[in-house]
């Protein structure tokens, strides 16, 4: 009995660990793992915004190129033995301000100046300038450039910067001429494409200008340039030509310079001349043809104008320009 005693207690108390074990070792639970948080990042700031107009592209660049003639005193001609400033932004292809002159020159290096831009200069042929389409070579021509209808189809055009009278001009052993209607049927010069092409051929028009064409059948000389054509006068053989046809203060400006010259007669007509912009830029020009505008009414008001023209001309040709209406542009 004792034996059987002994027995059921030692069951009891395996029965008492196995209660207490919970018949054996639990699996634990599966669990997923963290999720991972995605890392905050600052959006990347892009690079440097492509110009979205003309007028950005030009402020971006920090100069501003500009057309002109280097053979047409006052307005633009070279300097000589000009230094070239060694801190210059200007290309290696491109004249800085130091070496060129003139009126046109003074105005571009103001225009600049007033963007906060160095003003650097090409000099493309006239023809090239005038027909548009520039292929982005450079940004604006302030060149003197009459503002006609057709050029208005290919070009924008600021507000006048100045006015100019054009004339006929004869070798001074000529006294065959007394006035501009005497030269009908005669050899008469000018620039190739310019308006006293246009003049010649009677098909100039310059919006708020009634034209008279007192010329009839000229025998057109076409030149690169109006100086050439004064150059070739100036010989005074009558072989080549009987008279040139330019902007009064050019051919004021050969009379001072030494070329036995004279001018017939008064001015035929006055022509109205702006800074001119390619529409074909690849840039939206523009903002860029109504900031050129703005500071060129601003030079007008302040004065600036009136006195390059007094620098250069001893006389005013700006007013008129100032009071332009350049709503007759329609742009």
């Amino acid at each position: 009995m004792k034996k059987l005693h002994i027995l059921a207690s030692v069951l009891v108390v395996l029965s008492l660990l196995l209660a207490a074990c919970g018949g054996g070792a639990e699996t634990p639970e599966e669990t997923q793992p963290p999720v991972e948080q995605p890392i905050e990042t600052q959006p990347t700031e892009p690079a440097v915004a492509p110009a979205e107009d003309k007028l950005a592209e030009v402020m971006a660049r920090g100069i501003l190129i500009v057309s002109s003639d280097p053979a047409y005193p006052p307005q633009s001609e070279l300097v000589p033995n000009a230094v070239r400033p060694a801190d210059t932004k200007c290309a290696t292809d491109q004249k800085t301000s130091a070496e060129l002159q003139g009126f046109d020159i003074d105005v571009s290096v103001e225009i600049a100046k007033r963007l906060g831009l160095e003003a650097c200069f090409v000099t493309p042929d006239w023809t090239l300038i005038t027909a548009g389409n520039w292929a982005d070579r450079w940004d604006l021509s302030v060149g003197s450039m009459t503002i006609t209808p057709e050029r208005m189809q290919n070009l924008f055009f600021s507000q006048p910067y100045y006015t100019t009278p054009a004339a006929f001009f004869v070798h001074t052993d000529n006294t065959s001429f007394t006035q501009p209607s005497d030269l009908s049927g005669k050899k008469i010069g000018a620039c190739t494409g310019c308006t006293y092409d246009a003049y010649l051929s009677k098909t100039l028009s310059i919006p708020g200008e009634e034209i008279n064409f007192i010329v009839d059948d000229a025998v057109f000389s076409g030149y690169e340039t109006d100086s050439f054509a004064l150059d070739d006068l100036a010989l005074g053989d009558g072989t080549r030509l009987d008279a040139v046809l330019t902007a009064q203060p050019t051919g004021v400006q050969a009379i001072q310079s030494g070329k036995p010259l004279k001018q017939l007669g008064d001015p035929v007509y006055f022509e109205y001349l702006a800074a001119a912009i390619d529409k074909a830029h690849s840039k939206d020009p523009t903002s860029f043809v109504q900031k050129l505008t703005e500071v060129i009414q601003q030079m007008h008001a302040d004065g600036t104008l009136l006195g390059l023209s007094q620098k250069y001309y001893g006389l005013d040709l700006t007013t008129a320009a100032g009071e332009f209406d350049v709503s007759l542009l329609g742009q």
